[in-house]
């Protein structure tokens, strides 16, 4: 007997209230296309307007609650992920195809953030300052900003939103919250787990839809309007560089973590086998469908053929297949068809500059598959691990993110042109070097321009109480994670009491402390001998 399965339709949560939208869109299994997993509501630009008004009018109450109240709200939010753990990470797994083992790390590194923040609370420190004047102090306080407008990317449908949410919550701001509509699903479990905490209405909002002429877009129009006084953003570069051009002409100062073309360097010292996993794990973890992922696998040209046999019969035995069917997969299905076609292109790229194949065939299929592929490339977007050589800083591979299960072999001679090849991307967020020469190490730690750096490990991996952002093209210089990131969500007041009962004007009234009579050292010199 064949059972139907009912899909639910769900909604926008707004002010504590369930709203749903004329137009909605469908989420699917990424692995299995052909399972629906939910409807979810296109948030209009009125829906977006009066998410944004909500949090307005939630701002004044929340802002003047203790924070270590707040904190101990976090807290509670982490219990109710921590509980949902694995319900969760099963979530992440069949909406946006990654393993059931990443899935657990992407929902654990929520559950940490939490942990971190809840004393953060306790320590929103301000300063006392010592004034030039009697009978005055002088202090400063951390404020929180307003109403904040979040944009999250799916590949961390967890982790990343939780980087965001959980400080500007502690801080004591309110949030719109519009997820990637990649991973709806996952980001509504998310968002109930953030309310069954005891978030106030119109704290904490989420709308849903798209991004580019929907919600996404919506959301960031709400700065012209006066409505948001911070957007954080994850996504492409491209579409950071508009929403900073946005936030800039309304004086707000946006988080934005965007692209990487990462560099992977190998040194004539390093333990190879260690190397050859760690690149393999940078290069094809999630699918290459992390910001951090290796894009250029830079080679001393003593070891450049040893690791590249190397890493050539390692990727041959990637496994590749449904996560939901197969835990000992490496990588599932692209996210959506779009980043797949994305992906797909560079191969064009390639041929055009003259790169060589080494690995590769674009989609899997019936027909093409790698070794390792286990079940029905049908069922979705799978792509096969591609490896080039003979790529050049010139050549667009070499210069763009390709987002995929894609890397680079680049030979270099020597320290100085690893650290002049790894400098010469637009991007700058993460780097690692496999070196057992510490003069190298410091060398390249000191020399890459990258936000974060990794010393005999991968390009990937981030810690709850580490900072994560990038220069150059990967962002603004803003960070998230850590105590860094309070630094996005508030903004520095300085106070000046005075209680002298009089006016008094620094610089001009400092009763400066006059200076004695001139003492000249001189006088006490012995006269030189006859």
């Amino acid at each position: 007997m064949t059972t139907t399965r009912t899909i639910r339709t769900f909604t926008h949560l707004i002010g504590g209230r369930e709203i749903s939208s004329p137009t909605t869109f469908v989420s699917r299994n990424a692995s299995d296309l052909a399972d629906v997993l939910g409807v979810f509501p296109q948030a209009t630009i009125e829906q977006v307007r009066g998410a944004c008004l909500a949090a307005k009018d939630a701002f004044h109450r929340w802002r003047h609650t203790p924070a270590p109240v707040r904190g101990d709200l976090i807290g509670k939010i982490g219990t109710a992920i921590e509980r949902e753990k694995e319900h969760l990470a099963y979530l992440v797994t069949r909406e946006m195809g990654k393993t059931l083992k990443e899935a657990r790390g992407d929902v654990q590194e929520a559950i940490d953030t939490c942990h971190f923040f809840q004393s953060e609370g306790r320590r929103l420190y301000g300063q006392t300052v010592p004034s030039e004047m009697p009978n005055k102090e002088l202090a400063t306080y951390r404020r929180p900003l307003g109403v904040v407008g979040i944009v999250t990317a799916g590949n961390f449908p967890v982790a990343v939103p939780a980087w965001k949410i959980i400080p500007a919550l502690l801080t004591g701001n309110t949030i719109v919250w519009k997820p990637s509509d990649d991973v709806p699903l996952t980001a509504y479990a998310l968002a109930r787990l953030i309310l069954e905490a005891g978030v106030p209405a119109g704290v904490f909002n989420v709308v849903f839809g798209p991004g580019r002429s929907g919600a996404g877009e919506h959301l960031v129009s709400m700065l012209d309007e006066g409505l948001l006084q911070k957007i954080a953003f994850t996504g492409s570069t491209a579409v950071g560089r508009k929403i900073g051009e946005i936030a800039g002409r309304n004086l707000t100062h946006p988080t934005l973590e965007l692209g990487g073309k990462n560099p992977l360097v190998v040194m004539r010292d390093a333990d190879l086998d260690n190397a050859v996993t760690g690149a393999l794990w940078a290069s094809f973890g999630t699918g290459g469908q992390r910001c951090t992922s290796a894009g250029n696998v830079l080679l001393d040209a003593p070891i450049y053929e040893a690791f590249r046999a190397r890493f050539l019969a390692r990727v041959a035995e990637i496994r590749i297949g449904d996560p939901n069917r197969y835990d000992d997969v490496l990588y599932g299905p692209f996210i959506n068809e779009r980043f797949f076609r994305s992906w797909e292109e560079h191969y064009t790229w390639g041929e055009t500059d003259g790169g060589a194949l080494l690995y590769g065939a674009g989609r899997i299929t019936t027909k093409s598959r790698p070794p390792g592929f286990c079940g029905d490339p049908d069922t979705a977007f799978f792509g096969w691990p591609t490896v080039w050589e003979g790529v050049r800083p010139e050549m667009r591979l070499f210069q763009e993110e390709v987002f995929g299960p894609t890397v680079n072999l680049v030979r270099v001679n020597g320290i100085d042109e690893a650290l002049e090849v790894a400098n010469a991307v637009e991007y700058g967020l993460s780097s690692a070097i496999y070196t057992q020469n510490r003069l190298w190490a410091h060398r390249f730690k000191d020399d890459i321009q990258a936000g974060m750096t990794s010393i005999n490990n991968s390009t990937t991996g981030a810690e709850a109480h580490m900072p994560f952002g990038g220069v150059k093209g990967s962002g603004n210089g803003t960070r998230e994670s850590g105590i860094w990131v309070i630094e996005n969500y508030t903004y520095w007041h300085g106070v000046n009491d005075d209680v002298s009962g009089v006016l008094q004007l620094a610089q001009m009234d400092t009763a400066y402390v006059a200076p004695g009579a001139p003492f000249h050292v001189a006088d006490l010199c012995v006269p030189e001998m006859p």
